[in-house]
Parts: structure tokens; sequence; C-alpha cells
């Protein structure tokens, strides 16, 4: 078999360059370093045993403001991804704007940049989307030392079978699903769809329970309808 230089099983071919990095890169900040110049489709990711850690550049056709929930779709990914791979019906949900949960305990989280200077209602020459879960603590780790804090191989997951490299290809495969679903005209794509898949995994908290919850299409903000009062919570930038 020849050698993938990539170290990426079963990547769609519409990832390129993919750029591996060593352990303690920044996927983020090589993807948008790499932006400029490669566009769409370029992958950075972190080899590691004890983390996924990676990114993807895109070229939207929105304006900034109603591209931003490509984030949300990154962490549908993520949660698709970690779904397909662990135990069977391990409760996968996200804590408001950013963070990636497995059995209520924090995993992970998302994270988004764009073309420096683009106003909110300019359409961005690239944005970059990134995700990173925790596999497994470091040695000599002690439960309490990260209150609310988790990993893949405390819940289950089968980390002798399972790496980096399985997990970031996961998250490609269903981020690119998820991304032409949102894209999907009809009543089973576009924002709406993106919004439910969103929302279905995302966890009440005090500011958010009791009240009906959506997403803001122009923006991505999550809006709580409370009592004839809306309250609006934007995505972190």
């Amino acid at each position: 078999m020849p050698h993938d230089p990539t170290g990426l099983p079963d990547l769609p071919t519409v990832f390129t360059p993919v750029v591996p990095l060593r352990e303690g890169g920044d996927a983020l900040a090589r993807a948008v370093a790499l932006a400029p110049e490669h566009g769409a489709g370029t992958l950075a990711w972190v080899r590691s045993a004890a983390r996924i850690e990676a990114a993807v550049v895109l070229e939207p056709e929105l304006p900034l403001a109603a591209a931003r929930p490509a984030v949300l779709a990154a962490m549908s990914a993520l949660a698709d991804a970690l779904a397909a791979h662990g135990p069977p019906e391990i409760p996968i949900g996200f804590r408001w704007p950013d963070r990636v949960l497995v059995n209520k305990g924090e995993v992970g989280r998302a994270r988004i940049a764009w073309a420096p200077g683009t106003p909110e209602d300019a359409v961005p020459d690239w944005l970059v989307v990134a995700v990173e879960a925790r596999i497994s603590f470091p040695r000599g780790w002690e439960p309490g030392h990260g209150l609310g804090a988790t990993a893949l191989a405390e819940e289950g997951f089968d980390t002798e079978a399972l790496d980096a490299a399985q997990l970031t290809a996961a998250w490609a495969r269903h981020l690119m699903a998820n991304l032409a679903e949102w894209q999907r005209p009809g009543p089973h794509g576009g924002f709406r769809r993106l919004a439910e898949r969103f929302l279905g995994r995302l966890e009440q908290d005090e500011a958010t329970a009791g009240g009906k919850r959506g997403l803001d299409p122009a923006t991505g903000a999550l809006v709580v309808e409370r009592d004839g009062t809306r309250h609006a919570f934007g995505l972190a930038a």
C-alpha cells in the first residue's frame, strides 16, 4: 500500500492540501496562515496521541455575520464523529457557545477565524473552522484536577483502536456533509436544518432554561424567548 503523506484515512479529495502538525502545533493558526494562498479545502491537523485538533479553510458565499454559523456546523460534525466511534447511546452535547460535552463532561471546543478586517456585511475571502477534543488526560492526572472536564478514554471510547487521525478524517467527512446540507434548499436542508441539528444537542443552562430556543439565521446568535421577552446570545469570536 502506498504511503499516505496526509496521515488521514479515507479523506475526501476536496481537502487539499492536508498539513500534518507535530504535537503542540496549533491547527487553527496554521490554517489561517495558509488560507490566503491555498484557499478552501486546506486542512491542518495535529498528530497527537492525547487529543484531536484540526482546522479547515472555507470560502463562504454569505456575509460574515451569516457565515459565522459555520462553526456550529463544525461542532455538529465533531459530535457526529464522536457518536459514530463511541459507546452506543453515549450522550454528546453542546454548551453555548462553543463547548463540546461527552456524558455532560467538557471534552473539547470549536473555534473560528476569518480574513482580518472583514465587515459584518461583507463576504470574507476565507473562514477557518477548527475543533479540538481530549482523547486522554496527561499521565499522572488525578480526578478532580479539572472539575467538569473529561476525556474520551474516561467515557468508554476504545482509545487503543481509535486515534487522532481517524477522528480527524471522520470530522472532515461529517463537516463536508453538514455544510452541503446547510446549502441545500428545501425542508431537509438550509439553515433551519443546521439549527435543528445543533439545538438538538444544546444543553439547558440558567440563561436558556424554560425558554423557547432558536438560532438567528442572520447572525447565528442563540435566541431565547421567555415570558414575552427575547434574549440573544452571540457567537463567540
